[in-house]
């Protein structure tokens, strides 16, 4: 009995140690398990805070709806100049890069705005995103504002074309003042001479033959300007018309006819006949008439004029959508134009040699027209040229159809229109 009685209680001592060991074992993995947990979790925002990511702050209502319909780059910073919120235009601009704001102006107006809570505007220049270091910066407008008592909004927005189309608006502006002073000045000059000779008659001819001449260079640079205002935004045209090419370069020979008689130049024309396009008349004339007129006018005496025209494909020679192209060829053999000259002849007021503008009444502005009427109509103008061999300005346009009331020509052989072609003195 006493046996059994000291092995029941060897028994129960034994349950009460095992039980005892269970529960400090399971006190100690819930405590080491809590331990892993608390280990992990600062060691992952430890990593956050060391990598610019840490948990983002919450951003008042309404605000990220309202940043994803601005037209400006936004970004939203935290109290320690972590990216809260950024638009895709800010990682395109470049103004943030992995998680951080990428640009030190920035992040120092955002802290100063932080520190004393006034709203910042700014003009900056920034480098291009992944442009070489010369290319010309972009020119932004940067707005900073406290947002809410921990956030910082930074709006930037992007300036550059607006400040391109004010310079160029200044440019202009400065060149036409020039030009037109220039013969208004003269004829002033002119005027007080003419009163000075009125006893003289063959001087007061002499000087109203100078005041024709200066006249009519102040008539041309206005229409000019009028032509150039009308052509110069590029836009498409509305409500165009059928126009015929054989016409079109009629005209244009004919404007210049007497110049190139003055200096035996002849001038022919050759290549399809019957095409046509389809845009403003009276634009598509002033553009192709300005070339046989830059021709001309730079070519020396007793050379030749060559006015090709003939149907080619735009996926051939723009590389776009298949389609017609009507190509009108104006070649020279004059002075020619020097490679740096020729990156530039289409920009406004520009001459290669103002000195030889002067003699034939150049106002600069021709080139510049003849650009603006081909971006219009859809199309583009090039140039070939060699300094003392000659020049070609090549048009090129959408083709049209002839009106419904015209018969079209009988086939598309290239042969010369000689009715668009005056004899007017034998080559040299």
């Amino acid at each position: 009995m006493d046996v059994n009685v000291a092995a029941a209680a060897a028994c129960a001592i034994a349950g009460l140690g095992v039980g005892l060991t269970a529960s400090i074992a399971f006190r100690w993995s819930e405590r080491e398990q809590a331990r892993g947990r608390y280990s992990s979790t600062s060691g992952r925002n430890r990593q956050q805070t060391l990598g610019g990511t840490a948990q983002e702050p919450p951003l008042p209502p309404g605000v990220d709806t309202v940043l994803s319909v601005l037209r400006s780059c936004a970004v939203v910073l935290g109290d320690g100049d972590e990216v809260v919120k950024a638009s895709s235009a800010a990682y395109a601009m470049g103004l943030v890069r992995g998680g951080a704001v990428a640009v030190d102006q920035l992040l120092a107006l955002a802290r100063s705005t932080r520190r004393d809570g006034e709203i910042r505007q700014v003009e900056l220049e920034l480098p291009r995103p992944g442009a070489a270091r010369a290319a010309e910066p972009l020119a932004v407008s940067v707005r900073v504002a406290p947002l809410g008592s921990r956030l910082v909004l930074v709006l930037v927005e992007d300036q550059t074309e607006r400040r391109r189309v004010e310079a160029v608006r200044r440019d202009f502006v400065a060149n036409v003042s020039h030009e037109l002073k220039t013969p208004v000045g003269a004829l002033s000059l002119l005027s007080e001479a003419v009163a000075d000779a009125a006893d003289d008659p063959e001087a007061v001819q002499r000087f109203a033959g100078r005041m024709q001449i200066e006249a009519t260079r102040l008539a041309s640079l206005v229409q000019e300007i009028i032509d150039l205002s009308r052509v110069q935004d590029d836009r498409l045209m509305t409500d165009p018309e059928p126009v015929a090419v054989d016409e079109l370069i009629a005209e244009a020979i004919d404007r210049c006819r007497q110049q190139a008689a003055a200096k035996q130049i002849l001038i022919s024309a050759g290549g399809i006949a019957g095409l046509y396009l389809h845009g403003n008349r009276g634009q598509l004339a002033a553009a192709l008439g300005n070339l046989v007129e830059n021709a001309v006018n730079y070519s020396p005496p007793r050379t030749r004029v060559a006015i090709a025209t003939r149907r080619i494909s735009s996926a051939a020679a723009l590389g776009e959508a298949d389609g017609e192209l009507i190509e009108i060829s104006v070649t020279d053999q004059g002075i020619g134009i020097s490679e740096k000259d020729r990156e530039r002849v289409f920009e406004r007021f520009y001459r290669v040699d103002p000195a030889r503008s002067r003699q034939t009444g150049g106002t600069g502005l021709g080139l510049s027209i003849v650009k603006h009427v081909a971006a219009s109509h859809g199309g583009t103008v090039s140039v070939w040229s060699v300094e003392g061999q000659g020049s070609t300005f090549t048009l090129r346009l959408p083709a049209g159809q002839a009106p419904a009331d015209l018969t079209p020509p009988a086939g598309d052989a290239a042969e010369p229109l000689s009715d668009t072609t005056p004899q007017l003195a034998p080559e040299a």
